[in-house]
């Protein structure tokens, strides 16, 4: 039986073992944090993932310590995050390693539709349409007619085999009934230098790889692949405003954990994803590098990766695309 003095002690600690319990994220992260970027310094993921770094850590009151880790197109670190069990390692990725990797190589030692806990869409970023200037175009209809009248004659560039710059382009050439030779490239710098010397005739590019050139008047840009015109090229007309058929096709950066982390985690992190995704410096570091900033809840974003997984994952089943040995 418990004396007078002890009940009292013990019940004077209910509401600290309750607060611990009941509190979503209360008491997590005890020690400091490891933020997996699968992507070099200075890429778009890890500027993305940087501006979550200092808000995190006010709110959470540990070091959240960023952890590149480039390859294999992202694989390498996106595994990196799925196979973290220590329970204090998160993670920054894109689409493809993020949604469609396990279609492209079924040997892929991690499958992204199982193994990663979406937290929160970081940033979206629509293509930008572009081609060499001797090409005979000026919009997207005449680029789909001069490919259908010169089959074979029209090359493009991506940055591998089943990435979205890739499979865009595929996309429209089985519905415009089109060939156009594909030439896969280590990255956009590659790609758009070859695009510049007119080695390559169209490209799906990032805003901020063909910015300049477009200005310059290197490159020719036809369209903008997201919903809406980009307030950095407000001439420039979406696809479907150009008279492409499809939806938009977005590139986008994403917040995850490994499969399993409790959802009250979760869903602390995807608010404060939000908060730090909407201060006014962080938006528009983003915003420079041609990125929509979001910040979504955990089920918009598992709803956004099933969607990627089906769209662009029965593309490459049809195709038959691989990733390059």
């Amino acid at each position: 039986m418990l004396t007078r003095r002890a009940l009292a002690a013990s019940v004077a600690l209910w509401p600290i073992a309750a607060g611990a319990q009941g509190q979503p994220g209360a008491a997590w992260p005890d020690r400091p944090v490891r933020l997996i970027v699968a992507f070099p310094g200075g890429s778009t993921p890890d500027l993305a993932a940087r501006t979550l770094v200092n808000h995190f850590q006010q709110v959470f009151g540990q070091p959240f310590v960023v952890d590149n880790r480039a390859g294999g197109g992202g694989n390498i670190g996106t595994e990196a995050i799925a196979r973290a069990n220590d329970g204090h390692t998160i993670g920054v990725t894109i689409g493809g390693p993020g949604s469609t990797a396990k279609v492209l190589n079924p040997a892929l030692g991690f499958d992204p539709a199982t193994d990663l806990a979406p937290i929160s869409l970081l940033a979206r970023l629509p293509f930008v349409f572009v081609v060499h200037p001797s090409l005979p175009v000026t919009s997207v209809r005449e680029f789909f007619d001069y490919a259908r009248a010169n089959p074979g004659r029209v090359n493009y560039g991506s940055t591998g085999p089943g990435t979205l710059s890739h499979l865009a382009m595929e996309d429209l050439a089985a519905r415009e009934n089109f060939r156009a030779e594909h030439i896969s490239y280590r990255g956009v710098a590659p790609a758009v230098l070859d695009l510049v010397a007119g080695r390559i005739q169209a490209f799906f590019a990032p805003l901020a790889g063909v910015a300049g050139n477009i200005r310059d008047g290197q490159l020719r840009g036809l369209a903008v692949t997201g919903p809406t015109r980009m307030p950095q090229l407000p001439d420039l007309p979406t696809m479907q405003e150009a008279g492409a058929p499809g939806e938009p096709v977005v590139a986008w950066i994403g917040l995850f954990g490994p499969a399993g982390m409790p959802a009250d985690r979760v869903a602390r992190l995807s608010a404060e994803a939000k908060v730090a995704l909407n201060q006014p410096e962080q938006r528009r570091v983003l915003e420079a590098a041609g990125f929509e900033p979001v910040g979504s809840t955990p089920a918009e974003f598992a709803a956004l990766q099933r969607a990627e997984i089906e769209r662009w994952g029965g593309l490459i089943r049809r195709l038959g695309i691989r990733p390059e040995s």
